[in-house]
């Protein structure tokens, strides 16, 4: 069996507004009806596949679980990294929680945030690469480029080559000024590095022993102290704080003398910025891609994306050009520059806009809310709950609630008062009531809740009992 071990951190702050801190590009449905999570764990599961091991940060673990159950899957571990650390470390402790049953197991390490077009091709090219990974190599798959791209790192061969099975690997090449890519592309001895390992556990080990062990010792320390949390795997934050913020590539990839890689013809993409979605979807005749409610009229090679029902899009003899419309922000952008929305993101932090990081929209493992209207003293909230899902038990020091229920019903709470509530019938929840809202039907519940207080924070809940083992200040 190969386990594939999917890596669910990074902010994709180049697909913002849509990708955020709060709620990154991995989780969203960029291209397609699934997000590019969902589509990376269905690429890997099936025949020959375990079920995935998944590391993330402990803001996205019910994130994982739901978007798995709603591909009917299942992950045999999320290991919940204490801070974003880059990839060595994480993919180094899910080496080390395989090595506790299986030395020997094989592990698929892809990113979980990569489009692929052909899932079954891809499938077939790790089956070609398992032999060399059981046999010490260290397996990389390096994608056969189509243009001069220097958005990428690339991989170099000895010489040019149509094999089907992992050949020796020359080095890995940094992000190439364009002359460079130009001058790689018409060597055709060049891959493009799609950071997509296969290998044992074993070995990626040995690499660690041999090239950080320092690194090695501190996230063993993380996996041997780490603690149960529900389903979910917390590393030990202690060791975990002191290591290096660095990649995989850095601290072992390019110092191994058993590397090969496998050349893949398939279509790939890393979706890294808004000229990728645009190149990767499906146009008009004229090179225009319309994402949700988007007109455009004598545009050309432009895309145009509304994030809302309610906000139409409209774009006007438009040229090589990104327009991306969310509720709370709006992106233009000359295709060329897609890089360059990481920069705008970071000056948006600086000058302390809350869009920078968050969405209007807040997950929780329930389900979501989003703030409709905010005043002096009020708020209004859409809350969207989950079926059979529950907030927790709690209470508020600043303010009083009222919420009307507009679709399926809702088990209400309210000191020792508990009832249904049906559409379109509410129930006033007043200041320091204990209370608690549930889900019990087989549909989404939906309700308006209008708060009423001085201070309307989220921080603002006593906790008396959560069935998803949150703490005291903990949001939702």
């Amino acid at each position: 069996m190969v386990h594939p071990v999917l890596l669910c951190g990074g902010a994709g702050t180049r697909l913002w507004p849509v990708s955020r801190k709060s709620y990154p590009k991995q989780f969203t449905r960029m291209i397609g009806d699934r997000s590019l999570f969902q589509a990376s764990a269905l690429r890997l599961a099936g025949p020959g596949f375990a079920a995935p091991v998944v590391v993330t940060g402990g803001d996205f673990r019910f994130v994982v679980t739901e978007q798995l159950a709603a591909c009917e899957l299942a992950a045999q571990a999320i290991l919940i990294e204490p801070a974003a650390r880059n990839t060595a470390p994480a993919i180094l402790a899910a080496a080390l929680h395989l090595a506790q049953s299986d030395p020997e197991a094989a592990m698929l390490v892809a990113p979980s945030d990569h489009l692929m077009g052909d899932d079954a091709g891809f499938r077939a090219a790790v089956q070609a690469a398992l032999p060399a990974a059981r046999d010490g190599r260290i397996v990389t798959f390096g994608i056969r480029p189509d243009r001069p791209e220097t958005g990428y790192g690339w991989l170099e061969l000895e010489a040019p080559t149509d094999s089907a099975v992992p050949v020796p690997l020359m080095g890995f090449v940094e992000k190439p000024a364009r002359p460079e890519a130009e001058r790689m592309l018409a060597e055709a001895r060049y891959l493009w590095n799609a950071g997509i390992f296969l290998l044992t556990a074993r070995t990626l080990i040995a690499a660690f022993e041999a090239h950080r062990p320092d690194m090695l010792a501190a996230v063993s320390s993380a996996v041997e102290g780490a603690t149960r949390d529900l389903s979910f795997t917390r590393l030990d934050p202690g060791p975990w704080g002191g290591l290096d913020d660095i990649s995989i590539d850095y601290a072992v990839m390019e110092k191994a003398d058993n590397l090969s890689v496998l050349p893949y013809g398939g279509a790939w993409s890393d979706l890294g910025d808004w000229d990728a979605i645009l190149r990767e979807s499906e146009g008009d005749a004229d090179g225009v891609v319309r994402q949700g409610r988007a007109t455009a009229l004598d545009c050309h090679d432009t895309l145009l994306r509304s994030e809302s029902d309610a906000l139409e899009i409209v774009g006007i003899g438009l040229r090589d050009m990104i327009a991306v419309a969310t509720p709370d922000a709006v992106l233009v952008a000359d295709r060329s520059r897609s890089q360059e929305v990481k920069a705008a993101v970071a000056r948006l932090k600086e000058k302390g806009a809350k869009q920078a990081e968050t969405l209007p929209v807040d997950f929780r493992p329930w389900g979501w809310f989003e703030s409709l209207v905010t005043g002096d003293r009020f708020q209004v909230k859409r809350i969207h709950v989950n079926p059979g899902a529950a907030l927790s038990l709690q209470s508020h020091h600043h303010r009083a609630e009222h919420w009307i229920v507009v679709e399926g019903t809702a088990r209400v709470t309210v000191d020792e008062d508990v009832k249904l509530v049906t559409e379109n019938q509410s129930v006033f929840i007043p200041l320091g009531a204990v209370h608690r809202m549930e889900n019990p039907g087989k549909v989404p519940m939906v309700l308006i809740e209008v708060q009423t207080g001085r201070y309307l924070g989220e921080d603002d809940i006593v906790r008396y009992d959560d069935v998803y083992a949150r703490g005291q200040g903990a949001k939702g």
